[in-house]
């Protein structure tokens, strides 16, 4: 079935969709749709070439269906790249953008990125807070 017609039925027949308000944006929870926009560019389903970013116990990792597999492989028509926890934000985008170099989807770009660095942000420790300010001058000295 070619993709053109797998997203006229996946359009508005699909249990990943999201509808919060009446006149605003459709969004999209299904797997490889980076922006979770209910649209034909950033469907997982209806394309062929699909890149999925998700966070595992060993780290981020992105997977991307190889361009040559059969339709009939599943699980070995995928290829996946872990970017391990806390290995650095440069690191990090730069994996994620070699996946766009290769010239594997390039109209995904920026939103591979965006996704990647929003999780490698996720897995930051938080600061921790600076000690309370002591009081100086007259509070001082009535405390």
């Amino acid at each position: 079935m070619s993709s053109d017609l797998q997203w006229l039925l996946l359009r508005s027949n699909s249990s990943f969709i999201v509808k919060r308000v009446v006149e605003g944006p459709v969004f999209n929870k299904e797997p490889g749709n980076l922006r979770n926009l209910n649209s034909y560019k950033f469907s997982g389903l209806a394309n062929a070439k699909t890149i999925d970013v998700s966070e595992t116990p060993a780290g981020i990792t992105i997977t991307t269906r190889k361009p040559k597999a059969s339709a009939n492989a599943v699980a070995s028509a995928k290829a996946k790249t872990v970017i391990r926890p806390r290995s650095g934000g440069r690191r990090a985008l730069g994996v994620a953008s070699s996946v766009v170099k290769r010239g594997y989807r390039t109209d995904l770009r920026t939103a591979l990125i965006a996704r990647v660095s929003a999780l490698t942000a996720a897995q930051k420790d938080p600061k921790p807070s600076p000690p309370p300010k002591k009081a100086r001058g007259k509070k001082a000295l009535t405390a």
